[in-house]
């Protein structure tokens, strides 16, 4: 652990210590304040507080080969290091945690009232479908390659993903999809437009999709089936 430290550290303060502008620096001084900007970056979303003084005084001890600290000392600290960002990530994790049942909430909440409405039908695994038109073609099954379009929201409306934007139909095999999509599909004749309404289970779950998609969040989908593929 504190080897890598001094390391990242040191390569942090050589990077930093150039400030002449680009078309001035050789190519190591370009690599090296290139690595001290990566560095730099690392430590600073690490959450870590650095104190710029000591921080240059220990690496400019260290490339001496000197240390004003013990083994224990330096050992004693690093300890302190990783207590800090254990603690920093758990609390990052409960914050998720709590993010992501509100969204499944909203889900659960959404669903139970768009039952009610007329036209909509729960399936045994809470997946919820409307009919929007109905085609008079085969169904697929889950081994089938099928191609779709589609429109795919967020509870609050925000369109995530769309071929019909993009104006180019997809082609996928129905088992490599959500389970949403691939049970979904199933119900449908070519021909036939649904809506999918998925719960998180049934799409993405707790760990979300993107920066769309958050953990824990139902989706919504309007999916047009235009061919199976076989």
């Amino acid at each position: 652990m504190k080897k890598s430290v001094l390391i990242l550290m040191s390569l942090f303060l050589v990077g930093m210590a150039f400030t002449l502008k680009s078309q001035n620096m050789t190519q190591e001084e370009k690599n090296s304040y290139a690595i001290g900007v990566n560095i730099g970056e690392s430590l600073k979303s690490s959450g870590l507080d650095i104190v710029s003084e000591p921080f240059i005084e220990g690496l400019l001890d260290a490339l001496k080969g000197t240390s004003k600290f013990t083994m224990e000392e330096l050992d004693a600290c690093f300890q302190n290091i990783q207590e800090k960002m254990t603690a920093k990530q758990n609390q990052e994790m409960a914050i998720q945690g709590q993010e992501m049942e509100v969204e499944k909430e909203k889900g659960r909440a959404f669903l139970a009232e768009n039952k009610k409405r007329a036209g909509v039908i729960e399936t045994a695994s809470g997946l919820q479908y409307e009919v929007m038109v109905m085609g008079n073609g085969p169904k697929p099954v889950a081994t089938d390659k099928v191609q779709v379009h589609y429109t795919g929201k967020t509870l609050e409306g925000q369109v995530f993903d769309s071929s019909v934007e993009r104006g180019q139909p997809i082609d996928f095999a129905l088992n490599q999809v959500i389970r949403g999509w691939t049970e979904g599909v199933q119900l449908m004749p070519v021909g036939s437009k649904y809506m999918l309404y998925i719960p998180s289970d049934l799409a993405y779950g707790d760990g979300g999709r993107g920066g769309f998609i958050k953990p824990g969040a139902m989706l919504i989908f309007e999916v047009e089936l235009l061919d199976i593929l076989k």
